[in-house]
């Protein structure tokens, strides 16, 4: 492409590809792939972008170009090239434009501009590009042009995120003085800045980290000569109060909490002093952001803000906050050396971290809302402060054993104790420490049973969890349907600690639920309860209930869905199994619901098979085995066959006693 009028023709094809008419846009679509392929191109593109006289839209589209053609053109070794490769004298070209372009005053134009010349640092810097480094560190030191600065930050960035094991050595000891110039100048440089010179700092001390294992001398030299003047930078940062949920209020803390998390994890000899000398402002921060959590998100006492992400895709939220504070304490836990260092804070720990694990006020909305997101979210691993909270207690009890059991069980008793007085003074959101309190011991039933049984914990759970749930009892199911579906799902979990008279009293309260109208999640929690207490329950106790129960799981079995069914289902196991002869006579209602709900939800291997299983607990294991082989291997078409030959008005009829057939393999009395 010549140098004069290229710029004119490529703004024209360019606004062309925007044309209503698509023959228009096809033919300046065309005209522009042809026209990568000639010289001179790659540098037109990038006068377009850097050119503030040409419309914005126009700019942006020639900046993703430019992004592709990078992409594509740059290097002929790369994976995505496509010949021909740009000559040397136009890539001096773009390279010097891009770099004196980085102040642009349109922030998403001076982005776009710092992606390209990152781009092209990662293929080109430091054997092609040997300026490109000092060029960016005088940029970041010009403290009289802030648009400067934030577009050599973000390439700086960029680049940090994407280093090899050779370039770290070099880049480290010539970026960390000018990266340290910004974050301890606050009166120079506003917050966002700072907060992306942290960023760079992460991305360095985790590619250090990454690389301490082979050039394990060379990392230690390199992180003793910065980490003082580091951990003096996180303690000021983190003794900043958290008062806002806004992620510009806290985006530095955010970008420290996970510099200390690359520290703890790849430098797990770190000296304990460097941890006790940061651990003041850490809880400064960990209080102080429990405050704010707890207004904005627990109490829904303000409206929360729009969920932003960052530029790696991260969700930016007061929520994703707490859980980065949940993983570094969590790690620090499980390094055995740093644990010493808080053993004498983790009542502490765990009582506040309780507090986090409250059902906040989205969380009741949606649950209410919809009974599978909250078995969901309950039966996996989500993205949430109470999964986090219960990882963090685990790592408590690995790491401090029947101390850090007590000290657990000793925070639950005080939160408990806590919601008690709320209810007296008459708060409506007293429920949440107590559910929260049986939510913390639910999640380590297993070590606390243990310990029970073993005399190693000084406290009485047995004592404690019948106190919890015989407070329960006295209140409203209605009115607080989350305290009574954890209650029921305590039971079931602690059933072997419990006295027999709580757990009967509670395995009858879910009997009565799962026939009465409460809400969605009170039923799953006395699904869960029957579904553990019924097979260890008295007989006596149960035999007169039976059908009730089995009546009331039917009913339930035709509106579940989802994870819903998968419980339901299981819990029928349970009634059915333990029924015994009476389960016979509910049977010919049973066998063809349990039919449709297999048919229907045949590609789901979990639920068809939960199918399956009652009907083995009927007592029809050859039928089930039938399923299992001639339909499961082939979902699609073996139903189709099973439907047409069989539809559901016949199964009430079918008593699966029939002799198999030879040639099919299906039961002759009822699939032909």
């Amino acid at each position: 492409m010549e140098a004069h009028g290229d710029q004119r023709w490529l703004v024209d094809c360019l606004t062309a590809t925007l044309d209503t008419a698509r023959d228009v846009r096809a033919f300046a679509e065309e005209s522009l792939r042809q026209a990568s392929l000639l010289p001179g191109y790659g540098a037109a593109l990038t006068k377009v972008t850097i050119n503030k006289e040409i419309s914005f839209g126009l700019r942006q589209l020639a900046a993703v170009l430019l992004k592709q053609f990078i992409k594509q053109h740059w290097q002929e070794d790369e994976e995505n090239f496509v010949p021909p490769v740009v000559s040397a004298s136009e890539k001096v070209v773009i390279r010097q434009l891009l770099l004196t372009s980085l102040d642009d005053s349109n922030g998403k134009i001076r982005t776009a501009i710092s992606m390209a010349v990152a781009a092209i640092g990662q293929q080109d810097w430091p054997e092609d590009w040997p300026e490109l480094l000092p060029v960016l560190l005088k940029l970041i030191g010009d403290q009289s042009n802030g648009n400067e600065v934030r577009g050599a930050l973000r390439c700086l960035a960029l680049l940090s995120d994407d280093l090899d094991d050779m370039c770290v050595p070099k880049l480290v000891p010539e970026l960390f003085p000018s990266l340290y110039r910004i974050i301890s100048s606050p009166h120079l440089y506003e917050n966002s800045l700072r907060a992306k010179a942290f960023a760079i700092v992460h991305s360095c001390i985790s590619m250090l980290g990454s690389m301490s294992g082979v050039y394990k001398r060379d990392t230690a030299s390199l992180m003793t000569s910065v980490l003082d003047p580091l951990i003096e930078q996180f303690s000021i940062v983190l003794n900043y109060p958290v008062q806002s949920q806004n992620p510009d209020d806290w985006s530095m803390q955010m970008e420290v909490l996970k510099c200390l998390l690359q520290l703890v994890q790849n430098f797990p000899r770190l000296p304990e002093a460097k941890i006790s000398a940061i651990l003041p402002a850490l809880w400064q921060t960990f209080v102080s952001s429990f405050k704010t959590y707890h207004l904005s998100y627990i109490q829904g006492a303000e409206t929360l803000d729009s969920i932003s992400y960052d530029s790696d895709g991260s969700e930016k939220s007061l929520e994703s906050f707490e859980i980065q504070l949940f993983e570094l304490w969590t790690t620090i836990v499980g390094n055995s050396r740093l644990a010493k260092v808080i053993g004498g804070n983790i009542k502490e720990l765990a009582y506040y971290t309780i507090a986090l694990q409250q059902i906040t006020e989205e969380q009741v909305q949606n649950w209410s809302r919809d009974a599978n997101q909250y078995v969901a979210d309950e039966d996996d691993l989500t993205y949430s402060c109470r999964v986090s909270g219960s990882l963090l207690l685990e790592e408590l009890v690995t790491a401090y054993e029947d101390y850090g059991i007590d000290s657990i069980v000793e925070a639950s008793q005080m939160r408990f104790h806590e919601s008690r007085e709320l209810k007296e003074a008459g708060s409506a959101d007293w429920w949440r420490l107590h559910e929260a309190s049986l939510f913390a011991l639910g999640s380590l039933s297993e070590q606390l049973c243990e310990a029970q049984d073993s005399g190693l914990t000084k406290y009485n759970v047995r004592d404690l969890l019948e106190q919890m749930l015989i407070d329960i009892m006295g209140t409203g199911v209605h009115q607080y349907p989350f305290l009574h579906a954890r209650a029921f799902s305590s039971v079931a979990k602690f059933s072997s600690l419990i006295s027999k008279g709580v757990s009967e009293q509670y395995l009858c309260n879910a009997a009565h639920a799962i026939a009465s109208d409460v809400p969605p999640p009170v039923k799953v929690g006395a699904c869960r309860a029957l579904a553990q207490l019924l097979p260890e329950s008295n007989q006596n106790l149960i035999q007169p209930n039976i059908m009730g129960i089995l009546s009331s799981l039917v009913d339930l079995l035709r509106q579940a869905s989802d994870e819903t069914l998968h419980l339901v289902l299981e819990t029928l196991q349970s009634a059915i199994k333990s029924g015994g002869e009476q389960s016979t006579l509910i049977e010919p209602v049973i066998s063809p619901i349990i039919l449709d709900v297999w048919a229907q939800h045949i590609a789901d291997p979990f639920i068809s098979i939960d199918a399956v299983e009652v009907l083995e607990f009927l007592g029809y294991q050859e039928c089930s085995w039938m399923l299992t082989a001639t339909c499961v291997s082939n979902p699609s078409n073996n139903w189709i066959h099973f439907s047409e030959t069989q539809g559901p008005a016949g199964w009430t009829g079918c008593r699966f006693t029939g002799p198999f057939d030879d040639g099919t393999q299906k039961c002759s009395s009822c699939c032909g």
